[in-house]
């Protein structure tokens, strides 16, 4: 039964050492506040998955959490390199990770197959590409009934995923709007789910019937963290800050700025501040 917690309970309840975690959201709805809850609790030997890991797996891996990380594009949108993540990689700093590389159409069948409980996932991909030579679990198989070779690759299956999303609703029910991405599936394929909203509302009666709907036993813990996807925007909310992506390249560029950066807006703050950060980000009432 899905329960209503405080983050940091509800992190601490469903996160452990060397588990398998996606904290998924594409382009937008991207589970900030919950990562960063995830840092100040300090958890180790994680694999990490995401399609594009973005800031919060650059600061993840940058404050050595990380053993290894499944993903399909390693960078700051709009903006260029994952410095901490480039960092672990070339110089083994703060430590040495894995790497797993895919196509965004391999990740996000991988995660259809681990939805739906099956052991791997058949599409058309990564032809005329050099990634299966890298990457050992980019496989080919042959259809039966027309001859075809087609890729295969591991179904995702977390231990636990993380999303953030727009509501729910008092029963434990989940409200995600605009882009959808990976989110729905990532929760589905996971052993455990941890939602943050903006808000939770009575019910979601007066909402449009296909609206993408995640049922309450779907879910492990709903917390409310209004701002929780900042930098990234949610749909309806707030719209995404360009100038902290900027802000992050130069930031994660040095070592040490890097270190007093996260000590700062992450080790010592809370999931409560996040709503004081995207204010100026609300659209004019």
């Amino acid at each position: 039964m899905v329960k209503f917690l405080p983050l940091k309970e509800a992190v601490t309840e469903n996160l452990h050492d060397g588990d398998t975690v996606a904290f998924e959201g594409f382009t937008h709805l991207i589970p900030t506040a919950a990562a960063h809850e995830a840092i100040r609790q300090g958890f180790r030997d994680l694999t990490l998955i995401r399609m594009t890991p973005d800031l919060i797996y650059d600061q993840m891996i940058g404050m050595g959490m990380a053993r290894k990380i499944i993903f399909s594009y390693v960078g700051n949108p709009g903006v260029g390199l994952l410095r901490r993540a480039r960092d672990a990689i070339e110089n083994g700093f703060p430590r040495s990770i894995e790497i797993e590389e895919h196509s965004h159409a391999g990740m996000a069948n991988a995660y259809e197959a681990g939805a739906a409980g099956l052991p791997c996932a058949v599409f058309r991909g990564y032809r005329g590409a050099g990634l299966a030579s890298v990457n050992p679990n980019i496989r080919s198989v042959t259809c039966p009934f027309t001859g075809e070779v087609l890729a295969a690759v591991p179904a995702i299956r977390p231990d636990v995923s993380f999303i953030h999303a727009q509501k729910a609703d008092s029963k434990g029910n989940v409200l995600v709007e605009g882009i959808i991405g990976i989110q729905k599936e990532a929760v589905l394929a996971a052993k455990r789910a941890v939602v943050t909203v903006e808000e939770v509302v009575d019910s979601f009666d007066d909402l449009h019937p296909n609206l993408t709907v995640l049922p309450s036993w779907t879910i492990s813990a709903i917390s409310v963290v209004p701002g929780g996807s900042h930098p990234s925007y949610a749909h309806g909310y707030y719209v995404r800050d360009n100038a902290a992506y900027l802000e992050w390249d130069e930031i994660a560029a040095d070592r040490d700025r890097f270190q007093a950066w996260m000590q700062a807006n992450v080790i010592e703050s809370t999931a409560g501040d996040f709503a004081a950060r995207v204010e100026h980000l609300r659209p004019a009432a």
